[in-house]
């Protein structure tokens, strides 16, 4: 596949003619946002409400229209046979379009540029010689920081041109990472397109193996989905979970790239913070609160206050009085405890039921109660006496505060689905006093999201893209199901990389939990960003960690820099920052991973030798390329060039071994470009040469 080579261009110079459409592409962006920022909105507002709205609006707009300096406006060209849309008649008149990250048009409003999203686009990544799609050309353009510097070219309909590897798309693949994660929609392959254009309707779950670009494929499909079903989108929302503030930090940058600015993302603590978190579990105890029979233990105990009334209720109004037998309240609330609706509506329901009763007797004494009546008497204080008695409010805080520090009421609550030794387990051994002194650990504020959505359904969302899912526990997977309960979710994750206790097992148990069993598993195996060697070498840890996943391939050329050294254990520190040195050399990221117990001495040593670093999920940068990061925070980070300390340090950090073994894992395949292993102690038998 040739560079430079013409094929409808017949141009002196058709690098330059590209060049030329580029510089009249950045022309007309710049008057699109010119012509936002000139908008005069006074005369067509009619409040200052909705003046505020729409300067919101409009102040997003231009944000969206920006034109970053060295992020290429467009990166591929399709020449199609016909205009996409009509016939294929013999003799007509084919089309180009140039595809990029938005939409660009001139100021007659023809496209200069065209949406990566957009279905015309579909061909650049789908399109093959066995299927071209009726594009005769494909052309990848490369870019050296802003300026356009090359392309190649594809002729989809030359039974004649050898198929080969394009050298720009693996250029692209391999350059070297300094900043935040970027975008990929100039790499996208075929295989992940689909999964990012997978509709709105469906929940899908990616099983990605390490650099197969499940992240970036999750983040892609919501601003594809955002493209494809805004107005649907924008009044229920979008959400990105990822597993930590350094993950989110490092990928917050992508979509905006993209032009989409309004997706928030969270962490599942944040979206779960209800109470502020000042204890922590043994992982034993962290594992009973986070498994399902929770879900059902929490039911029974929000519903154990409901009561049969064994009074009548007498209502009071003017001169007249009005009875409701105790026979008849007890029918309202045992078919209000019967029906599946959560405890608060039904708290709610209750006096207007009751008052329902009393209007029926009104009538049939010859009155014409109205809705008025009936709201006036379900608040007369013999009915809110009768509710509070049968139907108590529930504080879901104070709720789970009495369930992990009284035992007779979480026998009553965990009887026949928790033994004995598991509710000692979940019973603090210094109970709190209250609300305020209470040292809620993360796990004991999922069950107070459990019970809230008991009580008050929770605010569903219309799209949720969940990452590095394998590590969450059931009553996790319930709380993030509740958040896209009427909207679908991109379930993203690594079985391998499973590396909390509680690591679910298969995606059928997780997506159940999740409350999304119908969803569609897709597999991705082949890696783009880890090198071949360092792969292979990460997957023998597999037939002990994930026997049933098959290992990942590698499609990078480049072998990639890979090196395994025993050291002294006197001399580990000093091997440690001249291999820091060493990586520094070349260009791009570095990042020094370690057990938590290593990072206080690594770091110390890195400062003596004068060696600046960055915490991770920082931004790097031309000056700050060094990061040192704990093995606990690797997951979801890469680096160009990774050195690892202590294989056998980062397995013996963990509670259990395979749960060690999986966060070697994850630490061994953060490399781009190179990685340098470190060890003082025996390694992981299967790592042994």
């Amino acid at each position: 596949m040739p560079s430079h080579v013409p094929t409808q261009d017949h141009t002196p110079d058709p690098l330059q003619r590209e060049r030329d459409h580029l510089s009249s592409s950045r022309a007309a962006l710049r008057a699109m946002r010119e012509d936002v920022e000139a908008l005069d909105i006074s005369d067509v507002t009619g409040n200052w409400v909705n003046a505020k709205i729409l300067a919101g609006e409009i102040e997003v707009r231009i944000k969206a229209l920006a034109d970053l300096a060295h992020t290429p406006l467009f990166f591929g060209r399709l020449d199609y046979g016909h205009a996409p849309g009509s016939e294929l008649a013999e003799g007509a008149q084919g089309e180009s379009f140039y595809i990029g990250r938005r939409h660009v048009h001139d100021a007659e409003g023809d496209p200069m540029v065209i949406d990566w999203r957009a279905p015309v686009s579909q061909p650049f990544y789908r399109a093959s010689r066995a299927e071209p799609m009726d594009v005769t050309l494909r052309r990848r353009f490369g870019y050296t920081g802003g300026d356009l510097t090359a392309y190649e070219d594809e002729h989809l309909s030359d039974p004649a041109e050898a198929d080969t590897t394009s050298r720009l798309l693996q250029s692209e693949i391999e350059r070297p990472r300094v900043g935040p994660m970027r975008d990929i929609v100039a790499t996208i392959q075929p295989e992940q397109d689909e999964i990012v254009r997978a509709g709105v309707a469906g929940t899908v779950c990616v099983q990605g193996a390490p650099g197969t670009g499940k992240t970036a494929v999750g983040l892609h499909r919501v601003a594809y989905l955002l493209y494809a079903h805004r107005e649907r989108l924008a009044r229920t929302g979008t959400l990105v979970i990822g597993p930590n503030a350094s993950f989110l930090q490092y990928i917050e940058q992508v979509l905006p790239a993209l032009g989409e600015l309004q997706v928030k993302q969270a962490t599942v603590d944040d979206l779960v913070a209800h109470v502020p978190l000042r204890g922590t579990d043994s992982a034993a105890t962290a594992m009973i609160k986070g498994d399902a029979r929770m879900a059902e233990v929490l039911r029974r105990a929000v519903r154990s206050g409901i009561r049969m009334p064994t009074e009548p209720v007498m209502v009071v109004r003017g001169s007249r009085r009005w009875r409701v037998p105790a026979y008849e309240l007890e029918e309202i609330v045992r078919e209000l405890a019967e029906r599946d609706i959560r405890y608060g509506a039904a708290h709610d329901a209750l006096p207007q039921r009751i008052a329902h009763a009393v209007l029926v007797q009104m009538e049939r004494a010859g009155e014409a109660p109205d809705d008025r009546v009936q709201d006036a008497v379900a608040r007369n204080s013999a009915v809110k006496a009768a509710v509070k008695a049968c139907w108590p409010p529930v504080d879901p805080a104070k709720l789970v505060l009495r369930l992990l520090s009284d035992p007779e009421f979480l026998a009553a609550s965990a009887d026949g689905l928790l033994d004995a030794d598991e509710q000692k387990l979940l019973l603090w051994e210094k109970p709190a006093r209250g609300l305020a002194s209470a040292k809620w650990s993360p796990a004991d504020a999922v069950l107070i999201d459990e019970a809230r959505d008991l009580v008050q359904r929770t605010a569903s969302l219309g799209h949720v893209v969940l990452d590095e899912a394998q590590d969450l526990s059931p009553m996790q997977y319930r709380a993030v199901g509740r958040r896209c309960s009427t909207g679908s979710a991109t379930v993203l994750g690594d079985i391998a990389q499973g590396t909390t206790p509680w690591a679910t097992g298969s995606w059928a148990e997780a997506l159940r939990h999740l409350g999304k069993p119908d969803a569609r598993v897709e597999e991705l195996t082949r890696g783009f960003r880890v090198p071949r060697e360092v792969i292979a070498y990460a997957s023998r840890l597999l037939p002990e960690i994930a026997p049933d996943l098959a290992p990942a391939t590698s499609v990078r050329e480049a072998g990639g820099d890979f090196a395994v050294r025993a050291v002294a254990p006197e001399s580990r520190d000093h091997a440690v920052v001249a291999a820091c040195r060493e990586a520094l050399r070349h260009e791009g990221s570095i990042g020094l991973i370690a057990a938590e117990p290593r990072i206080p001495a690594l770091g110390a040593a890195l400062t003596e030798a004068g060696l600046p670093y960055l915490p991770p999920g920082a931004e790097t940068s031309a000056t700050a390329r060094l990061t040192l990061v704990p093995a606990t925070l690797a997951k979801g980070l890469e680096y160009d060039y990774v050195v690892l300390d202590e294989p056998a340090a980062i397995v013996a950090s963990e509670p259990d071994p395979r749960t060690g073994l999986r966060r070697l894992y994850v630490s061994l395949t953060r490399a781009v470009s190179g990685l340098t292993v470190l060890h003082s102690s025996p390694l992981p038998p299967s790592l042994t040469p």
